[in-house]
């Protein structure tokens, strides 16, 4: 179906996208298809507002061209996205997202003041010079040197004052962090989060670190192969899944207990006679001496699905007694 001829279903849909308290980011049946094929197929979520939402997936996954749909970057191919409720190449969404891209393309013959600067003629309504010098003299950035003088940590800090300073309601991350070292990668993400938190900003960020996002992210968007695997409140999908160990089951298929459906087993590892499954199931597993259950961690909720070969879950968890 075509999208120009909404039924009432997507009328409420769009409705919905655009009230007071809905989703930052919305897709639909999304796709994007390059002559390799399709980037991204299918994908369907709504990511809240006021969150921060961890976007993860491998190379390949379609991270980087969900960022470019939701700036207005590019179009997609089917389906449909939606910023705060508007098509993103609008002037009402550009002007509530800011995007950081990973190469952080800054002009290396300008001064860091005359980089501000060049960010406020784009940015004419409701650029904030103040807080964005701020956040460059808060790493003892002197203003009049040259961006390409810089080092990484240091342009990675102009960049996040130009998003900044655009005062968004939306800001995209694609893997701000990726080219910097340990300790300059904590002080720049505690330079974001302290901003995030104090504005109110909503944050989509992806990240290849899994264990960085632990203490940083509250919502969750997974994709793999060009589809969307999971998506949701980061504790509530933990709490979803169950870790289990314990000694491989013989007289099960998967190894793991009868009361387990097969179709619940996300990823497994076997060690001698140990296994240790990630399982979409919370029902109880039988026999509490050879079997051990717990959440999962984040980290461990995201390397499971990762590493999974097996198509995605459904949208709830296997109860007891689930076929």
């Amino acid at each position: 179906m075509m999208w120009g001829f909404l039924s009432m279903e997507e009328d409420t849909y769009r409705a919905a996208s655009t009230a007071a308290g809905g989703p930052a980011l919305a897709a639909r049946g999304l796709g994007v298809r390059f002559r390799s094929g399709w980037a991204l197929e299918a994908c369907d979520f709504t990511l809240p507002t006021g969150r921060v939402t961890a976007l993860v997936g491998p190379n390949g996954a379609g991270k980087s061209t969900l960022f470019h749909l939701a700036t207005g970057l590019l179009r997609p191919t089917a389906g449909e996205i939606r910023v705060f409720g508007a098509d993103p190449v609008t002037e009402e969404a550009r002007r509530r997202v800011a995007f950081l891209a990973q190469d952080k393309p800054l002009y290396p013959r300008f001064t860091v003041a005359e980089t501000l600067r060049f960010g406020r003629e784009l940015n004419r309504s409701g650029w904030d010079m103040e807080s964005a010098e701020r956040i460059v003299r808060s790493g003892n950035i002197p203003l009049d040197v040259r961006v390409g003088t810089l080092s990484q940590g240091q342009c990675t800090r102009i960049a996040l004052a130009l998003a900044f300073g655009k005062q968004p309601d939306l800001l995209l991350l694609d893997e701000p962090l990726a080219d910097l070292d340990p300790l300059v990668r904590r002080e720049v993400m505690g330079l974001v989060m302290a901003e995030v938190a104090d504005r109110g900003i909503t944050v989509v960020m992806s990240s290849h670190i899994v264990a960085e996002l632990e203490n940083i992210c509250d919502h969750l968007l997974l994709l793999k192969d060009g589809a969307v695997r999971l998506a949701g409140d980061a504790q509530q999908l933990c709490d979803e899944h169950t870790l289990l160990t314990g000694h491989v089951d013989g007289s099960t298929p998967h190894g793991l207990p009868r009361a387990v459906p097969a179709g619940a087993v996300v990823d497994s590892a076997v060690t001698g006679r140990q296994i240790t499954a990630l399982v979409r199931y919370t029902g109880p597993v039988g026999d509490r001496e050879r079997w051990v259950g717990e959440p999962p961690t984040l980290e461990e909720l995201l390397l499971g699905h990762l590493r999974s070969q097996v198509p995605a879950a459904g949208d709830a968890p296997e109860k007891a007694g689930a076929a």
